[in-house]
């Protein structure tokens, strides 16, 4: 049985076998691409940030990608996707895109760390522009330095498909000849349609130091500092100076007082509250609710009557501290005192300029400026520290907050100067060094929680899950130095939610080399040419074989 099954496979073999490779294997070899590996790449891509606050939509809110990829020099319609170096982007060409191109791939730089101050300066401008100019109805992703994107893009620049460059051409057969032989890249993101993440818990941690007397009849100071952060990238935010300094600020304060406290004899007759609160980029919501609990709650408050609040962001970013308030503070109340402190000690520490700004608090705006502006509304006395002077600094929302060596050497002595000032006031001595060895600052203790903190996302939207690790570890940081440690989760309103958000945070970009439909056409031109010089060479054999052989005879005839 099996041999004449081989016969017949031979007979085929001899038979048609070697016209269908006359035929087909040409046709293969023609639109097969030179290099199937270069043909195709998989890259990491993060979509740009997606949200509603206040029902007001933020960010990108698409997320498939089908279309030909071009650069910002030879894009035109809706079917194309651009896919540009961040710094060749400028906020006209961003709007430009984001209202008539399909789709957006950005490309960050290499080392995000060492750009130039002008290169600074050019992506803080992008970045303002992306966050403040409304959603964005195609999608919008962003790369980290790849190398296959740069050979995409160095491909892409080059002329391969360059409208610029075939409308210079010399002539119109230059022009045809450019447009047949050029090639290009389909951008394919296959992510499906962003759907609404349920279950939300924002989570805030809180514990306090209990100071020598009756609990309920000492005054309370609180410490506060939102953990999350914020930029154009959810995927990307870890926000070095806003806000993992104010963090780690707060824990190394929590650390060195709970040494003084840890003593009966060494207690002050002060209670502190330290609070770390969920989504601060959320218009400090997690503030806002854990207000609403201790106010409003059936339990007692711990906060209620508060002799002052002090919250703490961005306070690495330059050598100056800032206090800023909603309301100046009265002579000799706990915050003119601490303002005072502080500039007593930085001139006696390390020469750093203290400074108070004051902003009332706008209630017609939906967004807050500061975080003790929260408390302020709740009519307690607060001030956020911070080395930013202006509220709208782009530094609080920005992809280039990274950890630097500078950013450890200035928190280390604002942290100094903040522990050392309040520590002063809390045991009432005007001029004595309270913290030294073996109870003092640590540098190193602040440099592991700054570069622990900024070794993620701490976008708000990737830590709204009850188990979370970096929320664990951070109640289980605040529960070695404080008592009654506690971590309260709140959930939007299902009804009329404050917040929503969405999921396609990360995916997978396909990039394969494709070529333009012009060269589709005179391939399938070329290729009916072909079959029909073939179908003439097979039917019209014999003919052109006996006039061969005639001639072949005549010639050896005469």
């Amino acid at each position: 049985m099996w041999l004449e099954q081989c016969d017949s496979f031979a007979e085929l073999c001899r038979g048609y076998l070697p016209y269908y490779l006359l035929i087909f294997l040409p046709i293969f070899i023609a639109v097969s691409p030179v290099n199937p590996v270069m043909a195709s790449h998989e890259l990491p891509v993060y979509r740009m940030q997606q949200y509603d606050l206040h029902g007001v939509p933020h960010g990108c809110r698409s997320a498939s990608i089908l279309l030909e990829g071009r650069t910002i020099n030879s894009w035109r319609t809706s079917r194309h996707c651009v896919i540009a170096r961040m710094t060749d982007l400028n906020p006209d060409l961003y709007y430009s895109i984001r209202n008539k191109a399909g789709a957006l791939i950005v490309m960050l730089p290499k080392d995000m760390k060492n750009i130039t101050e002008n290169e600074r300066e050019h992506i803080s401008m992008i970045e303002i522009a992306m966050l403040s100019g409304g959603e964005s109805s195609i999608p919008i992703y962003f790369s980290p330095w790849n190398s296959n994107l740069e050979l995409i893009l160095d491909d892409l620049e080059n002329g391969i498909i360059n409208d610029d460059k075939l409308t210079t051409a010399t002539s119109e057969l230059q022009s045809l000849i450019s447009s047949i032989s050029a090639s290009g890249y389909q951008v394919i993101v296959n992510s499906g349609q962003p759907t609404i993440k349920n279950d939300i818990k924002i989570a805030t941690i809180y514990g306090k130091l209990t100071g020598n007397g009756v609990e309920e009849k000492l005054p309370t100071i609180a410490l506060v500092a939102h953990y999350d952060s914020s930029n154009i990238i959810t995927e990307l935010s870890s926000g070095a100076e806003s806000n993992a300094s104010g963090v780690s600020m707060l824990l190394e304060l929590a650390r060195i007082f709970s040494a003084l406290y840890s003593i009966s004899k060494s207690r002050p007759q002060y209670n502190i509250v330290f609070v770390l609160s969920g989504g601060g980029k959320l218009n400090y919501y997690g503030s806002k609710k854990w207000l609403e609990d201790q106010f409003d709650g059936v339990e007692g408050s711990i906060i209620q009557d508060a002799s002052y609040v002090i919250c703490m962001e961005a306070v690495s970013s330059t050598d100056n501290l800032y206090l800023h308030v909603s309301k100046p503070p009265k002579e000799n109340s706990f915050g003119n005192l601490f303002y005072k402190e502080l500039i007593s000690v930085s001139e006696t520490m390390s020469n750093i300029k203290i400074e108070g700004v004051h902003k009332k608090i706008n209630l017609a705006e939906e967004i807050l400026a500061w975080e003790h502006e929260r408390y302020s509304i709740r009519r307690l006395p607060a001030v956020t520290l911070s080395s930013l002077k202006n509220y709208e600094d782009p530094r609080r929302n920005s992809i280039l907050d990274l950890i630097n060596d500078d950013e450890i050497e200035r928190i280390y002595k604002h942290t100094q100067i903040v522990a050392e000032s309040l520590a002063r006031l809390l045991y009432n001595l005007n001029s004595t060094q309270i913290f030294s060895s073996p109870i003092q600052v640590s540098k190193e203790s602040l440099n592991l929680w700054l570069n622990y903190l900024t070794s993620q996302s701490r976008s708000v939207q990737l830590l709204v899950d009850k188990n979370n690790p970096l929320i664990n570890s951070l109640q289980e940081a605040l529960s070695r130095y404080l008592n009654d440690v506690k971590i309260i989760f709140h959930s939007a309103d299902k009804r009329d939610p404050e917040f929503v958000f969405y999921d396609i945070t990360k995916t997978i970009a396909n990039v394969y080399s494709v070529k333009p439909a012009i060269f589709d056409l005179f391939l399938t031109i070329a290729i009916i040419v072909y079959l029909g010089m073939v179908y003439i060479i097979v039917h019209k054999f014999p003919v052109a074989y006996s006039l061969i052989a005639r001639m072949t005879m005549k010639n050896k005839v005469s």
